[in-house]
């Protein structure tokens, strides 16, 4: 087996899904050669600026594009552009030639023929089609292109959509595919999926359909457009654009040409009918109201009362816009509190309103249709399943949620409704095997319909689920879980709203410490869902302010200091694997890990003045600590706190793990970023066993952390009086803002001084007390309870 780097990639395309791939490989260090076509306008003697200006000025634009592609604003430095003419022998020296053209044949066809020409024997070519046959793109072309040929499908926006289809064909190398599979898994953490060369792949295939039959169903139920909204979002684990607010989001265009490319090709297909397109989506592809592209589409934002803006929904009997109107339905206001996806699958399910019939039958035909696709456009169930999850940004996949219902009972509704059921499915049933997947010492398998056997999902040993280990719990309150996960390593991980952090998962974390330091080598802190954890419970605090229970507000505050230092100075090391969402006491449970494995995708940050409050579980002493130990000679001491006092005072959140590391919050050459969240916690769990074989000792606290007392405050107040002169800040703002200085500064001292983390952190549990005394910020602490935005008072 030939050993394969990737040191370089050349993307052939700059448009929205071309600069945006550049971008992401950019991100994880690879050096990116990005090419598109020279202006029509520009000639051979003009200037590289003329020539390159429609690759250069694409390239900007991703940039600037919100939310960003890239994971830093420094990766841009690793991506070279040029043009198709003047540079395209440089793809000589690649190691990956990645084609995102536009999508026809003749054009990409052309195209390959003048890459023959400059592309190195070996080296990767792979095109990001999502419509064209991979087999009819490398017709014509050598031997060792075809060899190392396939499709290589990203969604858009590949920063964020995790999923990557890999579609060989019958010519490509079985090892090209499987270093692609494991490469897009390892270095650009995607979902890998192995797919076949058929219309639409896999992704698009189900999701499409799911769409269209939705549409279907909602005609024939009588259902509007924000009924099928509410129906299909969160409240059944999909994202919160549903289906008709996805399609604005993806193209109403481009949606009917993947339905007609999958009509008049799949003439097998036994629910072709569905993919036709009714009359009424022909009119508003007429109508060239295409979603966000055109400014309208199944919604249209408008100006309202007051200059506010407005979002309409048309009405599709109509094809007016109306003002939007919430469904009432029973099925949808008992789930919507039930915090488990699993549980409000059922409800739903035994639902007798309309919401209810609705779910029914749309899963009815979702089960069908997945079950015949098996092994048409997979071999095996889990990569639909990971396609749906990965591409959707499904919660959970289709074949799983048939599981959660019942296989073998939902199969018998189905028929008794009129919908068909593969004969595999029928087989496995037979044969005495009533799920999908199963769990056995902690690895999911899933059955294989030609083995008629259960089978580790290949790679999974690499992912670990927590949640797999339920046969290993070895503690658990209310909130929390400890798991043995193996090799001497526990894992702890809790399930609150948003994941806060309150009296029971503070009490479980020092548990989890109690039982590591008795038997275990550490300690893995994680948690699944979408987020590691939205903070501290301010519900909790603003109850206890709004009552004036000092004594337990003050006793809170102390056990989440506490809680947070026996991370550090504990005798197992303990290592954070945050991702998603870890902000405020989140935040703080990182910066005082023994190490942090971050998902890519981790937005972290120091919140609490957006409440008005100060970081009062260790994370204001933390900063002062950090700042202590950087300071230089070579440089005003004030300068480097003043840095992290900013940081804290306007509350800023970096937008990726990378860019934690620029705010202070992580640590270079300690802290990792894991780009595939999926790996986040064997990461951690590897870190835990290397640090104990290493000798771990218990950290000892410091007393010896210099603050600059009067010499730093005096500046500081200024800066803060100067931000409300100039109204960028407001009154309490510059309350909150002081007390910060205060506590950050060491309190009045009248010179520098060495001071313990005791000294600080009782300095930061005095300031926060004080400030949940102040009736503008427990105005906005009820803000954001009530679901708003922390209101400027």
């Amino acid at each position: 087996m030939t050993k394969r780097t990737i040191k370089k990639v050349a993307v052939l395309g700059s448009g929205v899904m071309g600069s945006r791939i550049a971008l992401h490989f950019a991100g994880i260090g690879v050096q990116v050669l990005l090419l598109d076509i020279v202006p029509k306008e520009a000639t051979e003697s003009d200037s590289k600026i003329l020539r390159n200006k429609i690759v250069n000025e694409a390239l900007q634009a991703a940039i600037k594009s919100n939310p960003s592609p890239a994971y830093h604003k420094d990766v841009v430095k690793r991506i070279s552009t040029g043009n198709f003419d003047d540079n395209l022998k440089d793809i000589a020296t690649t190691d990956w030639v990645i084609e995102v053209v536009v999508e026809r044949l003749d054009i990409k066809r052309s195209l390959y023929e003048k890459v023959e020409g400059f592309r190195k024997a070996g080296t990767l070519i792979t095109s990001n089609t999502s419509g064209i046959p991979i087999h009819l793109l490398s017709e014509g072309r050598s031997d060792d292109f075809k060899k190392h040929f396939c499709g290589t499908h990203f969604f858009n926006p590949p920063r964020y959509l995790r999923l990557l289809e890999i579609i060989p064909t019958t010519d490509t190398d079985p090892e090209v595919v499987n270093f692609l599979l494991h490469y897009g898994d390892l270095y650009l953490g995607k979902t890998t999926v192995l797919a076949k060369d058929t219309p639409a792949f896999i992704a698009n295939r189900i999701g499409v359909y799911g769409i269209m039959f939705i549409f279907d169903l909602a005609e024939k139920l009588g259902l509007s457009i924000d009924d099928i909204d509410a129906l299909t979002g969160p409240v059944i684990g999909r994202p919160k654009s549903a289906t008709f607010r996805t399609a604005d989001v993806v193209g109403i265009d481009t949606l009917v040409k993947v339905a007609k490319g999958v009509y008049d090709n799949c003439p097998d297909d036994e629910a072709r009918a569905v993919f036709q397109i009714p009359s009424w989506l022909h009119k508003i592809v007429e109508n060239n109201w295409l979603g966000d592209k055109t400014g309208q589409g199944f919604f249209k934002k408008v100006k309202g009362a007051g200059s506010e803006k407005e979002i309409l929904t048309l009405n599709l009997k109509t094809f007016e816009y109306e003002p939007r109107q919430k469904p009432k339905m029973a099925s949808l206001e008992a789930a919507k509190p039930v915090d488990d996806l699993k549980q409000r699958l059922k409800m739903l399910a035994a639902a007798t309103d309309k919401g209810g019939e609705f779910f029914r039958q749309f899963h009815y035909g979702l089960f069908s249709y997945i079950s015949h696709r098996i092994p048409e456009i997979s071999d095996e169930i889990y990569r639909i399943d990971d396609a749906m999850m990965a591409g959707f940004g499904w919660e959970i996949g289709a074949f799983e949620s048939w599981d959660v219902l019942g296989v073998s009972a939902t199969a018998q509704k189905m028929k008794e409704a009129g919908y068909t059921v593969a004969p595999w499915v029928e087989a496995m049933l037979q044969a005495g095997n009533t799920s999908f997947y199963k769990i056995e010492a902690g690895q999911k398998l899933c059955y294989e319909p030609a083995s008629k056997t259960y089978k580790p999902i290949p790679g999974s040993h690499e992912f670990i689920i927590l949640s797999n280990y339920n046969d290993k719990i070895i503690w658990n309150n209310n909130s929390c879980k400890v798991y043995d996960m193996g090799d001497e390593v526990l894992g702890i991980q809790w399930n609150t709203k948003m994941n806060t952090m309150g009296g029971d998962v503070l009490s479980g974390i020092n548990k989890a410490i109690d039982l590591a330091e008795k038997s275990y080598k550490g300690l893995v802190v994680a948690n699944e869902g979408t987020n590691f954890s939205a903070g501290a419970n301010v519900g909790l605090i603003f109850m206890l302010a709004i009552e004036q229970e000092y004594d337990e507000l003050d006793f809170a505050v102390r056990l989440f200091q506490n809680t947070m230092m026996r991370c550090r100075y504990s005798s197992i090391p303990v290592i954070a694997a945050p991702h998603g969402l870890a902000l405020g006491g989140a935040c703080e449970m990182s910066l005082h890990s023994d190490k942090v494995c971050a998902a890519a995708e981790t937005y972290t940050g120091l919140v609490e003045l957006g409440v008005g409050l100060i970081p009062g579980g260790g994370g204001t002493k933390e900063f002062v600590l950090r700042a202590s130990a950087e300071m230089h000679e070579d440089e005003p001491e004030t300068i480097t706190l003043k840095n992290r006092f900013l940081t804290i005072a306007t509350a800023k959140v970096a937008t990726s793990a990378f860019e934690a590391f620029d705010l202070g919050i992580y640590r270079k050459g300690l802290d990792e970023v894991v780009i595939n969240q999926s790996r986040r916690i064997g990461e951690a769990k590897k870190s835990v066993i290397e640090l104990a074989d290493s000798g771990y000792v218990m950290p000892v606290p410091h007393r010896d952390i210099r603050v600059l007392g009067r010499t730093a405050l005096g500046a500081l107040y200024a800066g803060i009086n100067g931000m409300v002169q100039a109204n960028y800040a407001t009154a309490h703002d510059s309350v909150v803002a002081k007390k910060l200085a205060y506590v950050m500064c060491g309190g009045d001292l009248s010179e520098p001084a060495l001071v313990s983390e005791q000294y600080l952190l009782d300095l930061e549990r005095e300031a926060f007390l004080s400030l949940c005394g102040e009736k503008k910020t427990l105005e906005r602490i009820q803000s954001v309870l009530k679901g708003g935005k922390p209101i400027r008072n």
